[in-house]
């Protein structure tokens, strides 16, 4: 099939567009930067250089690929690091999973596109009582700190428009954490505040998370552009949700850290804020039941501790290289 790929050289962009090349699909990603084009023609797709808040552009790249499928790709997280003003450092992304989306959705209708895939988020967005392990049914935060708010609230426009649509048909992947080489947990920028002590376990680091290697990521979203039902949300997440108290830890002997420091609740409140004492106690992790049940799929990591261990390993020989 011919398939678009907005944000096609993100953490899961990369992978993906290898992963549909591979499995016989043509492919047109997007970047924005004029740099990365050539990374794009690498892998077998053609580059499209738009801006995804640019609705003019969009328009003219989406027109002019005349995809089947779109998948929506667009982030603007590669630069984050600094969570306790949450909200300010998803701004731009925020935007894009709102006006972008927006810009894309009539694109696409114009264009005539049959399917619409978007990514999501399984992780702090889903409610903070019951279960520790949510589905799909479960409802997202009703109440979350201030400090998240204006991103979930993105975050909900972004899968309310899409599960609703007619034509295009759309579906909504929620993504664990990401991690993968130089990626997300891994990345350089999370290994090196590991390694100074900057990630503390606050409280008793109850948070249950959700985890995904970027290459599973990808797997899974070629399997939803084959099998995936429409108005459908799909948790993308490994087999084995983790509280804090467990991967942290972990992740710091790893990377040959020391153990993070532990604080309490009441301190991480004034120097983390609210926001990020409840990442560390409270939130909730998804199932991957019903994406492995009616996309096919199954994660290649199936756990954080194999995947987060190979990652690592992998990075410690190249460095040694």
């Amino acid at each position: 099939m011919r398939i678009f790929v907005a944000g096609a050289t993100g953490a899961v962009g990369r992978p993906l567009v290898a992963a549909l090349i591979s499995a016989g699909h043509s492919v047109v990603g997007t970047t924005r930067a004029v740099a990365k084009a050539e990374a794009i023609k690498r892998m077998g797709a053609e580059p499209a250089v738009v801006d995804g808040l640019d609705a003019p552009a969009i328009r003219a790249a989406v027109i002019a690929a005349k995809p089947e499928i779109i998948i929506d790709q667009m982030t603007d997280l590669a630069a984050v690091t600094d969570v306790r003003h949450f909200d300010r450092a998803f701004a731009t992304t925020n935007k894009l999973r709102t006006q972008g989306t927006d810009f894309l959705l009539a694109a696409a209708r114009e264009a005539g596109a049959r399917r619409f895939i978007a990514q999501s988020f399984c992780g702090w967005t889903y409610g903070r009582s019951g279960e520790p392990v949510k589905t799909e049914a479960d409802v997202l935060d009703v109440d979350p700190p201030e400090e998240l708010r204006r991103t979930l609230e993105a975050i909900q426009y972004l899968e309310d428009a899409v599960t609703s649509l007619a034509t295009p048909e759309g579906i909504v992947l929620r993504y664990g954490s990401f991690y993968g080489p130089d990626t997300g947990m891994l990345s350089r920028a999370m290994i090196d505040q590991v390694r100074r002590r900057r990630v503390p376990l606050i409280g008793g680091g109850g948070g249950r998370w959700s985890f995904i290697h970027v290459d599973d990521a990808a797997a899974a979203t070629v399997a939803a552009v084959e099998h995936g039902k429409p108005g459908e949300i799909y948790n993308i997440v490994d087999d084995e949700p983790a509280p804090v108290s467990e991967w942290l830890p972990a992740l710091a002997t790893l990377v040959g850290a020391r153990p993070p420091i532990r604080v309490p609740a009441w301190l991480g409140r004034l120097f983390a804020g609210e926001h990020l004492v409840s990442m560390m106690t409270e939130v909730r992790a998804g199932s991957n039941a019903k994406a492995r049940r009616e996309l096919g799929w199954q994660p290649a990591h199936p756990s954080w501790r194999e995947g987060f261990a190979e990652v690592a390993s992998g990075a410690t020989a190249q460095h040694a290289a």
